[in-house]
């Protein structure tokens, strides 16, 4: 038997594992790594099922090739060749528009995916570049970058230090967390009211983080930025504002906000008008306060208002990158996402709906569009790389038709599923204690500077590859390099490319070290590591991979410390507080003041063992309370004469679902888990526990107009009994 430390990488909480392993290789054990810094022994039921995920007799271990309906194993030779074919084909007869790539929400907790991204991208130079993040984030991108002139700088709640926490829209005691890395939420939470501290709650669930709160306020879904808005009237008409930051538009903002107070918005809330007012007042008299809002926030018509007014609350009363208000990660590896350059958006748009690029990618809402709409540059062959989109992008049901006509698909997935069914080659990445793991994307956003590296507890098979190989072949494919370069020495071209590269970058200081020089004392077994070593040498610690080796159960950096002044990049050098596209979204909230609501609302739910559609072929995490059910409030139930199933329908489609009566949603209001639905004989325990999925109730034609994130909350629905 030995000891191994682990990252586990399922959700945002990163929390430090320790594994016990047997001679042959097998975990035995997996407990909390009490030595961890940040997440001091914490584990959950996703964390201690880690070994459970990683043998699931039905992942893939080798390459799949499909001949008509039937699939074969394949040696990863014959996949690359298939592969580049296959994309080459597409390429030669209809240009490089004519492949999509998607990458999934796994990329982003992985070394390989967070490496390969940019070069894959830049590699293949289509327009149809897609992400995870218009599914559930792009609205904090895009508000930070308009505000800010930096898309990736996310203020972090402080929680540790906090006195007063106003959550919206976010479920933290089950998701663990979600652009907020704070291992044990719920530790950390009740370490804030024993220091006299106070938590106040806002969402149509009374939710488990809710059911903790000092307060929970029950809120019409959707409607958070009229809220929001009733607290900046509030601050500045009480002249409750202390602002520390350079800002511009304040007098603007006043204006934007002075029909939206309390009493006007009341009736489109729910909440009562002197509630509101009051929450106002205590967040400006609060010793600190943070004000945090996540995926309920952002997966709605109005997400990227409702995030700009979360920050824009934060910086009117004097919570701004202060400690104990919301503050900005200090990673140890360097930020290489940090150009200098000023955020922009829209240098190209899609090309049937004309909706904007953000980041270098366009919606995945509209990916059907572009497969099925004939035309030069119509999408005919897809890359996907850990997405099961029929499961977890708006309408699926039409993305499965779409995906069925497409000449070519390659999946990068461990699995046969609903998604990869259609592809002409699954390549499978190995186990996910296969490979070295480090959190370049979560750790910059953690609520202490840390850093911690996991090397991999087993070896490869022989039949296997790591991820940086397959996508270091997919890259030198969609490059014209052919499927049969070494992919050790183009890891090796990546990391030189890149230390190349930053010396163009206009910053003034890079750790006082010429990147290229850096590359001479590199060090790790393979790509990934030479890429995290040479960010570590550039990092503002001055760290290398060989001492993060020498402390596996991670280093802490200390507590946050104000930094906002070093990732401002707007051109007036100050915060924009009425960037141009948002003041036109709030004269569209305005015009709604008045509108009739809808009788029914449906809304997602969090689920402490689930994570999207990928750990559903897990035993020890299905069943119990991970069910799929349509939660109803007891009150509607009578209203709507609901039995044990009931049929729901939207203007995208319908579905019948079990019903689960509980008191703890707002009358109103249903509630259906995302990532369920599964299909395939492949993947049996899943299927088993099939539900329903949820997103053939989404309208794919309904985002959120500035950032084209897909909107997954507050969608209009009736219920029958079926």
């Amino acid at each position: 038997m030995r000891t191994a430390h682990r990252t586990c990488p399922i959700c945002d909480a990163i929390c430090g594992l320790k594994l016990t392993v047997d001679d042959g290789g097998q975990v035995t054990s997996v407990k909390g790594d009490k030595d961890d810094p940040l997440s001091k022994g914490y584990l959950c039921p996703k964390g201690a099922s880690l070994a459970n995920i990683d043998a699931d007799p039905d992942r893939l271990r080798v390459p799949m090739i499909r001949d008509g309906e039937q699939w074969r194993e394949a040696s990863w030779e014959e996949a690359f060749r298939a592969v580049d074919a296959g994309l080459r084909g597409v390429m030669d007869a209809h240009g490089r528009d004519a492949v999509g790539v998607y990458f999934g929400n796994p990329t982003y907790h992985t070394m390989a995916g967070f490496m390969y991204r940019q070069p894959l991208s830049q590699s293949l130079g289509s327009k149809n570049v897609y992400s995870a993040a218009t599914i559930d984030q792009m609205p904090k991108h895009v508000s930070t970058g308009l505000m800010f002139g930096d898309a990736m700088a996310f203020p972090v709640p402080d929680v540790d230090r906090t006195q007063y926490l106003l959550v919206l829209g976010a479920n933290p005691l089950v998701s663990n967390g979600s652009l907020c890395v704070a291992p044990d939420f719920g530790g950390r939470l009740k370490a804030l009211k024993a220091r006299g501290g106070k938590l106040v709650v806002v969402d149509p669930r009374r939710t488990r983080t809710a059911g903790v709160a000092d307060e929970h306020l029950p809120i019409r879904p959707g409607t958070d930025p009229y809220f929001l808005l009733a607290i900046v009237h509030t601050l500045l008409s009480e002249n409750l504002t202390t602002v520390d930051v350079p800002v511009a538009g304040l007098d603007e903002l006043r204006a934007l906000a002075a029909d939206f107070s309390p009493a006007a918005v009341e009736a489109v809330t729910g909440v009562p008008a002197d509630v509101t007012a009051r929450i106002a007042r205590e967040l400006a008299a609060a010793p600190s306060a943070a004000v945090y809002g996540r995926i309920g926030t952002s997966t709605v018509e109005f997400g990227t208002v409702a995030q700009w007014l979360i920050d824009t609350v934060n910086i009117l009363t004097g919570n701004f990158d202060k400690p104990g208000g919301v503050m900005f990660t200090r990673t140890a590896a360097f930020e290489v996402f940090r150009t200098g350059q000023q955020f922009t958006m829209g240098n190209w748009h899609s090309r049937v709906r004309g909706l904007p690029e953000i980041l270098g990618e366009v919606p995945v809402a509209t990916l059907a569009d572009e497969i099925e709409t004939p035309g030069e540059g119509q999408v005919r062959a897809m890359i996907l790389i850990a997405g099961n989109l029929v499961l977890s992008a708006p309408n699926g049901p039409r993305l499965d038709r779409a995906f069925a006509d497409l000449d070519f698909m390659v999946c990068v997935d461990p699995y046969l599923n609903e998604t990869t069914k259609h592809a002409n080659v699954i390549l499978p990445p190995p186990g996910i204690l296969q490979v070295p793991h480090y959190d370049f994307l979560e750790l910059t956003v953690a609520v202490r500077n840390y850093a911690r590296f996991s090397p991999a507890v087993r070896p490869l098979g022989a039949d296997q590859r790591t991820e940086a190989e397959i996508l270091a072949k997919l890259t030198m494919i969609v490059a014209g390099m052919g499927p049969d370069g070494e992919a050790a020495g183009f890891d090796e071209v990546i990391v030189g490319g890149l230390l190349e590269a930053m010396t163009q970058i206009p910053i003034t200081k890079i750790a006082g070290r010429d990147p290229v020089e850096v590359r001479a004392e590199l060090t790790g077994d393979s790509g990934p590591e030479l890429f995290l070593d040479a960010l570590l040498r550039l990092g503002p610690y001055g760290l290398t991979l060989d001492e993060l080796k020498k402390h596996p159960s991670g280093i802490d950096l200390g507590e946050l410390k104000p930094r906002f002044n070093e990732l401002l990049m707007t051109a007036s050098g100050k915060v924009e507080l009425t960037p141009a596209p948002l003041v036109d979204e709030v004269g569209r909230l305005k015009d709604r003041l008045g509108a009739e609501p809808a009788e029914l609302l449906l809304i997602g739910r969090r689920q402490l063992r689930s994570n999207n559609s990928w750990l559903h072929n897990v035993a020890t995490l299905v069943g119990g309370s991970n069910q799929c059910t349509l939660q109803v409030n007891p009150a509607d139930i009578e209203r709507l004469g609901l039995g044990e199933r009931a049929v729901i329908k939207s203007a995208a489609g319908e579905l019948v679902v079990p019903v689960e009566a509980t008191e703890t949603i707002m009358a109103g209001v249903v509630s259906l888990p995302h990532g369920w639905g599964h299909t395939e004989k492949s993947t049996p325990v899943a299927l088993a526990h099939a539900g329903v999925n949820a997103n053939a109730l989404t309208n794919e034609l309904i985002v959120d107009r500035t950032s084209g994130n897909a909107v997954f909350s507050g969608v209009p629905v009736t219920v029958r009994p079926a």
